[in-house]
């Protein structure tokens, strides 16, 4: 078995969610430990596991189809350790206007947000380091590369 940190910013495009997987064969959520040349990962400081779309047992890899596409997202607590945005702006009730624009979906009660939507709402390529503060932290425009998205909240990025 592979075991594999993803970096924050690591999109989950070839990935599927384990407990997904686990709870669609309706088999033990570590059922995975015991497969050969399994690729199993995961972001620094969570317990959610992925599996690598590839190495799924033969005899559940027609529920691939049916779990959810996790196509340019990453885990939320991930968005918020990439970006460095408090976790309170990622739920509706708190009234963020971040949460207005960001595609946020919750799979088996895992949040996720779409990072790959972000960096093309923002027209930023992927490989931008971002960051996401109050606008008044933010050192003069020559100085420091920002997008206002909100306002009050900017995008700084390098």
């Amino acid at each position: 078995m592979t075991y594999t940190i993803l970096p924050p910013n690591q999109f989950l495009d070839d990935y599927i969610l384990n407990i997904q997987l686990h709870r669609l064969a309706n088999i033990s959520k570590n059922a995975f430990k015991f497969w050969k040349n399994v690729h199993a990962a995961r972001y620094q400081g969570t317990r959610v596991i992925f599996l690598h779309k590839k190495n799924i047992l033969k005899k559940y890899e027609h529920l691939i189809k049916e779990c959810d596409n996790l196509n340019g997202y990453v885990l939320a607590s991930a968005f918020c350790s990439f970006t460095t945005l408090a976790p309170s702006h990622l739920v509706e009730k708190n009234n963020s206007q971040i949460y207005k624009i960001l595609d946020i979906k919750e799979i088996c009660g895992i949040k996720f947000v779409n990072l790959k939507a972000f960096y093309d709402f923002l027209k930023l390529d992927y490989n931008c380091n971002i960051y996401i503060e109050k606008c008044h932290f933010f050192s003069p425009a020559p100085l420091e590369k920002r997008i206002k998205i909100t306002e009050s909240m900017c995008v700084g990025y390098y």
